[in-house]
C-alpha cells in the first residue's frame, strides 16, 4: 500500500509548494464500476455500458466515464498526502480537468500529485494539487486535474 505523505502541521503544508507526492496504489477498472457510475449519474451512453456494441466502436471495448475517472480522486489523494491536526478536510473544486487519453475497460490507474498552491482562508488553508492520473501502460495521462481541498483547524 502507498505511503502518503504527511503534513504533521500547515505550516509544513505551506512549505511544501512544488514538491511531488509520489504514487498511488494501482486502482483496477472492471466493468461493474463503469456501470455503477452511469446508473449513479444517468450517463448510459454505449460507449461505456454496451460492451457488444462498443467492441466495434473507436476503443475497441467498452471505456469509464471521464468523470468517473476524475471522481476516483477521493481514492488516490489520501495515497499521496495526508494533513495532521485539522479539523475537517473539505473538497472544494477543481480549477482545470482533461482527459487526455481514455480509460478502456480492466485498465489499472494510479495517480501522482504535486502541491501547486497553499494560501490562507478563513479557519485554515487552501490546497491546490495538480492531480496527475496515469494508465498502466498508457503514453498519455487520462486525466489531469488542479483539485482544490480546503483545511479548517
Amino acid at each position: 500500500m502507498a505511503e502518503p505523505r504527511v503534513f504533521a502541521s500547515l505550516d509544513e503544508l505551506k512549505s511544501a509548494v512544488g514538491e511531488e507526492l509520489g504514487h498511488s496504489d494501482w486502482l483496477e477498472i472492471d466493468q461493474k464500476r463503469i456501470d455503477l457510475f452511469a446508473e449513479a449519474t444517468g450517463d448510459h451512453q454505449w460507449i461505456h455500458v454496451d460492451p457488444e456494441k462498443a467492441a466495434a466502436g473507436p476503443f475497441g471495448t467498452t471505456i469509464a466515464h471521464g468523470y468517473l475517472t476524475l471522481s476516483l480522486l477521493p481514492v488516490f489523494v489520501p495515497q499521496l498526502m495526508r494533513v495532521e491536526g485539522v479539523r475537517m478536510g473539505i473538497n472544494y473544486g477543481s480549477n482545470k480537468v482533461r482527459f487526455p487519453s481514455p480509460v478502456p475497460v480492466g485498465s489499472r490507474l494510479r495517480a501522482t500529485g504535486r502541491i501547486a498552491e497553499v494560501s490562507e482562508v478563513t479557519g485554515g488553508v487552501q490546497l491546490t494539487a495538480v492531480v496527475t492520473v496515469e494508465r498502466e501502460g498508457g503514453d498519455k495521462p487520462v486525466c489531469v486535474a488542479e483539485a482544490v481541498t480546503r483545511f479548517y483547524l
